[in-house]
């Protein structure tokens, strides 16, 4: 009898090493905010203070509970992601908030937040393929979409969750005085002008610029029948017949 072969499940190891850098993360922010000083300190100008941590741990907090939301759907609305759009997504909280916000590259490397919004404007992009191929197949909705207005409405949706994204970062720098916005350097000068927009402005171009990418790409592969899109929709999980139950 020949022994079966083990494989890695890559997936779930990508998934549970960010789940738990993420959730790692809070504990360690959590302490280190109730240690930091509420005021700056002149003689330790580069120690943060409790305010300084605010933001960071609002978004691994907000990443914690983004990584529960597959098994939800999944259980709950019987949704299923795929491996490949898991892992995208995974990597993608990965790059935002440990590395953006946790370790600093939004100020340490270049163009690090560009190209995160450019990259969620395409995921954003392929979750607007998701949705409407859900409202094309289901019954109560009947019906029959062009490979153009498809591409299109995809392209709305994922500009119009940017936009709202921003309204989310713009309500977090008012109510919780964080710098989502990059309306100030990171010693907390504050911006004059059209420096101050230049972050939002930057980052609406660029989730549209990901998002028309991705209608094209989605475009083509529908009129074409490429199967490209298929690979990244969410699709719905098959009840269980009595018979295969039995």
């Amino acid at each position: 009898m020949k022994k079966k072969k083990f494989s890695w499940n890559w997936t779930k190891i990508i998934w549970w090493f960010i789940f738990i850098t993420l959730a790692a993360s809070v504990v360690f922010i959590s302490v280190a905010m109730a240690l930091a000083p509420s005021e700056p300190n002149p003689a330790e100008p580069y120690r943060r203070v409790k305010g300084d941590y605010v933001l960071m741990l609002l978004q691994c907090i907000v990443g914690v509970f983004a990584m529960l939301m597959p098994s939800f759907l999944r259980r709950k609305l019987r949704v299923v992601i795929p491996s490949k759009m898991m892992v995208l997504f995974a990597v993608f909280l990965y790059c935002a908030i440990f590395l953006g916000e946790v370790r600093s590259f939004y100020y340490n490397v270049p163009h690090w937040d560009t190209i995160l919004h450019t990259f969620s404007g395409a995921m954003l992009g392929a979750l607007g393929f998701s949705v409407i191929n859900f409202l094309n197949r289901t019954d109560r909705v009947p019906m029959n979409l062009s490979p153009a207005f498809v591409a299109f409405f995809t392209l709305c949706f994922a500009v119009f969750l940017g936009v709202v994204w921003e309204f989310y970062e713009f309500s977090a720098d008012g109510i919780l005085h964080t710098n989502m916005q990059k309306f100030a350097l990171e010693s907390g000068e504050p911006l004059v002008g059209r420096a101050a927009l230049m972050d939002t402005m930057k980052d609406l171009i660029v989730d549209t610029v990901g998002a028309f990418v991705m209608a094209v790409i989605g475009y083509i592969s529908i009129k074409y029948q490429k199967g490209w899109v298929e690979k990244f929709q969410l699709h719905r999980e098959k009840k269980k017949s009595r018979s295969s139950e039995s």
